[in-house]
């Protein structure tokens, strides 16, 4: 009797420490976002994402998700997870001007055709240069959303229409497109967008098509530019003591949920809800689609063609080869079929 006493006592104490072990190994993580909470990253691509990192990790890492800025302004999202603030953050490389020089590639105008594809490429072609463009966070992956286009308070159909405008651009490479066509750069992040417009500070903006009616901005701009004039890249990033104090079975965890394949289905469902968005505005009282011709968009393109080398200047300052890191994008976005 004595002997079973203390074997089940072993059993109890080696239970205890086993569960010790497994509480003093569980993380929880702050995931920082600054789109509103009906935006589809918010309703299925991070809690999709949360949950298969949950699930590989055997339940030892939980996200807790915070939208909508509520954790700091759009702009600071790379800092926030880079300084620890934020252990994962969402980020907008755009909104820090040259400090990205080598993603800002895909940004460049008329080059992307769709979000899904276009996000394989981007990552697949990204992942080796983000170890040195963003080497002081754990980068996760990169992605897109669907190709966003010009929306403005009257018709624009030609390059020349915009000198004089006031114009909010999605990233650093539209902001600089706006000011080489003599029109004004309104450096405001997307949820400031609307006010902007509303007060007047600015005529028009480049944005995805659903994302003009979730952030209100449709009460404002009545005129679409119906082309896939643009994207925005987006990189989610850690931080790099967040990751190194996770155990093995945890890093494994991330690493299986932060790869090409886990971008795409990140982007996925954002893509569809933001390719639905033309359709719907085009349906909307007092909303005008509009498409351009084929001597306009010949004219887009043209006008556009100094920006490449703006980009590439900022690439070589960075102590890279533009010409191999252009044409390596260019080889994946082919190899994916969403080349524009």
């Amino acid at each position: 009797m004595k002997t079973r006493r203390i074997a089940v006592l072993g059993i109890c104490l080696g239970l205890a420490v086993w569960l010790n072990t497994a509480q003093a190994q569980s993380v929880d993580l702050k995931f920082s976002n600054w789109v509103p909470p009906k935006h589809p990253l918010n309703t299925d691509g991070i809690p999709k994402w949360a949950d298969s990192v949950s699930k590989a990790s055997g339940g030892t890492i939980k996200v807790a998700n915070f939208p909508a800025q509520q954790l700091g302004p759009a702009k600071d999202h790379y800092d926030m997870a880079r300084d620890g603030i934020v252990d994962l953050a969402y980020i907008n490389p755009g909104y820090q001007s040259g400090r990205f020089p080598v993603i800002a590639a895909a940004e460049l105008p008329f080059l992307i055709n769709n979000a899904k594809e276009g996000t394989a490429a981007l990552d697949e072609w990204y992942r080796p240069y983000a170890a040195k463009e963003m080497g002081d966070v754990h980068y996760c992956f990169a992605f897109l959303h669907d190709p966003g286009t010009l929306h403005a308070k009257k018709i624009i159909s030609r390059p020349d229409q915009i000198r004089g405008l006031k114009i909010r651009p999605a990233h650093a490479t539209m902001a600089n497109f706006v000011t080489l066509l003599g029109g004004s750069s309104v450096q405001v992040s997307a949820p400031e967008s609307r006010e902007a417009l509303e007060r007047g500070v600015a005529d028009a903006i480049t944005f995805p098509w659903q994302s003009i009616i979730l952030f209100g901005i449709d009460k404002s701009v009545k005129f679409h530019m119906d082309a896939p004039f643009y994207v925005t890249t987006f990189v989610v990033t850690m931080n790099q003591g967040t990751y190194a104090k996770m155990n093995a079975v945890q890093k494994k965890a991330i690493d299986e949920n932060c790869n090409t394949r886990a971008a795409v289905n990140f982007a996925a469902d954002w893509a569809d809800w933001e390719y639905a968005g033309r359709g719907a505005l085009a349906k909307m009282e007092g909303h005008t689609v509009y498409p351009i011709g084929a001597d306009d968009l010949a004219a887009w393109r043209k006008a556009a063609v100094p920006l490449r080398e703006t980009w590439a200047e900022g690439v070589r300052k960075a102590g890279l080869d533009s010409g191999k890191v252009f044409a390596d994008l260019e080889a994946s976005l082919k190899k994916h079929k969403s080349a524009y």
